[in-house]
């Protein structure tokens, strides 16, 4: 039995997220139909952050373990040539079966893009058009009032999982003159589902409008999901890597 870790970069756009489902397609499900149709072999894939519809990547985590033995450049040459255009397997290698993509998370890095003016065609799906105006220190302000370790029940799904406290390391941002663009990054250990967009939807509301900052800080302490800052959509989001604590990569 051999076990592999592949590193994978995907557009989001076709399909209903990471995660295999019975009824949808997925991009886990679609690398696994593709390895069969190539090799021969089921194989069932665990990767480390469970992407919603429209989310994209560049730096998603994955391993699976086969009966088969193959050289790892030669099985990523011959997977790959048979994925579709919006998925592509960066990197693949033998992994000690102690790895498991989804724990030692030293850090996750997402992007999340917001056009301020209307993109061009092939870059719109991978950004959010904003026609508003963004004050940059709200912006910035109402970032950090996510910094840190806070329960984000607010700024999630709020019925996912019962421990909703999280660290956020670091939220930043920078404006791209050439494609006229906001680059949000968000770094942690690990997110709960919906609570970058939460966040990143929160902030944009607020330096957008006269809603004050403090606003967002009542929001983050009454611990419910239930409020009306909006949540950003999903096709503006990308996670960018994770660094492991024994292992980093591009």
């Amino acid at each position: 039995m051999s076990y592999y870790k592949l590193i994978i970069a995907y557009s989001g756009t076709a399909y209903h997220g990471w995660q295999q489902q019975k009824d949808a397609v997925s991009v886990a499900g679609m690398l696994q139909a593709r390895f069969k149709k190539t090799f021969g072999h089921d194989i069932t894939l665990v990767g480390a952050s469970r992407t919603d519809a429209g989310v994209h990547a560049m730096g998603q985590v994955a391993v699976f373990k086969t009966e088969i033995t193959i050289e790892p450049t030669i099985m990523m040459r011959a997977w790959n040539g048979c994925l579709p255009p919006d998925i592509l397997i960066r990197s693949l290698d033998f992994a000690p079966e102690i790895f498991h993509p989804q724990r030692n998370v030293l850090e996750k890095t997402y992007y999340y893009h917001i056009f301020t003016q209307r993109p061009l065609p092939w870059f719109a799906p991978y950004g959010l058009y904003y026609y508003r105006p963004l004050d940059n220190q709200k912006l910035h302000d109402a970032l950090q009032v996510f910094a840190g370790t806070h329960d984000f029940r607010s700024f999630c799904t709020g019925d996912d999982m019962e421990c909703t406290i999280r660290t956020v390391n670091s939220l930043t941002f920078s404006y791209m003159k050439r494609y006229s663009m906001y680059r949000i990054i968000v770094k942690g250990p690990g997110f709960l589902r919906y609570m970058i967009r939460r966040m990143v939807g929160a902030a944009i509301n607020v330096a957008s409008t006269d809603i004050p900052v403090e606003k967002v800080t009542e929001v983050l302490e009454q611990k419910h999901p239930l409020h009306t800052l909006p949540t950003a959509p999903a096709h503006g989001l990308m996670l960018r890597k994770i660094i492991y604590t024994m292992d980093t990569h591009e």
